[in-house]
């Protein structure tokens, strides 16, 4: 009987039973579609990471995400996730891996504290930010079950956007955010209705904080119940995505964002993000520290 080792990590906290969880197989040579797909249904996490030789061989590795229902070509926490547990386990090299992902490639820098240990980690998103739909704010309000007023517009309007992973992306006030709550028949409602997002809906809500020094504080909520995650503690590809859009409506060549997630599910996170100009368009990273968890071996 096969036997496929596995270590859990969480990403975006220094706090054990903070942040947001992750499984990382950091060997799944031999493992198929299926089995990939129903591990990652099994340990019922956001997402869990499957890691592979590069294609190319100047790659560190190949690294399949994927979700509940369905693999991804881009995610932030499991990439932030994957390269702390690799470096942990001497694959770091000079500090810097980069992943093959469906999205691209992503750029991996190893974060260390002042004793040389490995604490966390920075990714540069595959992809400049796209835009797309515009969405209703009727639609927007009535799927995070708030009011048309608690949608702000002051900056865009509820609106697609991704820089490797699609998200509806919306601000709403302070309160509105604490408030929200998902609909699941109005996220079903919109993936039936609207056939171009292909079955995908992922609603990332954020609100403004506070300004402080060099760095914008916001705070985030993300629901994917389509996806089987009602609510997702800390999601990187969509808070890199909301800075490289906030960046495009300003005047700003590159801006610092501090976004706190997870709070209302008791699972708080912390994510650094910043977006530039580049001159293949807006580019983001995203970075953060992880704690240990578990490991173990997944019998097959």
């Amino acid at each position: 009987m096969p036997a496929y080792r596995f270590v859990t990590v969480d990403v975006f906290t220094d706090q054990r039973f903070g942040g947001n969880p992750l499984a990382v197989f950091p060997d799944a040579r031999g493992l198929s579609d299926a089995e990939m797909q129903s591990l990652a249904a099994e340990f019922n996490l956001s997402e869990t990471t499957f890691v592979f030789p590069p294609e190319n061989p100047e790659h560190t590795a190949r690294v399949r995400i994927f979700h509940r229902t369905a693999e991804m070509p881009f995610a932030g926490h499991p990439t932030v996730g994957t390269g702390y547990v690799l470096a942990r386990e001497g694959r770091g090299g000079d500090g810097t891996l980069l992943f093959e992902v469906p999205a691209g490639v992503v750029r991996v820098t190893i974060e260390h504290d002042d004793a040389g240990e490995v604490t966390g980690s920075m990714i540069s998103a595959p992809q400049p930010l796209s835009t797309g739909l515009e969405f209703p704010v009727e639609t927007i309000a009535t799927c995070a079950g708030l009011e048309i007023d608690d949608i702000v517009l002051t900056t865009h309007r509820p609106i697609h956007a991704s820089v490797g992973t699609w998200y509806v992306i919306a601000e709403v006030t302070s309160d509105a955010l604490k408030r929200a709550k998902p609909s699941l028949e109005a996220f079903h409602k919109v993936c039936v209705e609207r056939t171009e997002l292909n079955g995908r809906f992922s609603l990332h809500l954020y609100a403004h904080e506070r300004a402080e020094g060099d760095s914008i504080h916001l705070r985030a909520r993300m629901f994917a119940p389509e996806a089987g995650t009602i609510e997702d503690a800390a999601t990187g590809s969509a808070n890199t995505a909301l800075a490289a859009l906030l960046l495009s409506h300003s005047n700003d060549d590159a801006r610092r964002f501090k976004i706190m997630q997870g709070v209302e599910m008791g699972r708080p996170s912390l994510l650094h993000a910043t977006a530039s100009r580049a001159a293949d368009g807006i580019r983001a990273t995203v970075a953060g520290h992880c704690v240990p968890m578990l490991r173990g071996e997944a019998l097959l």
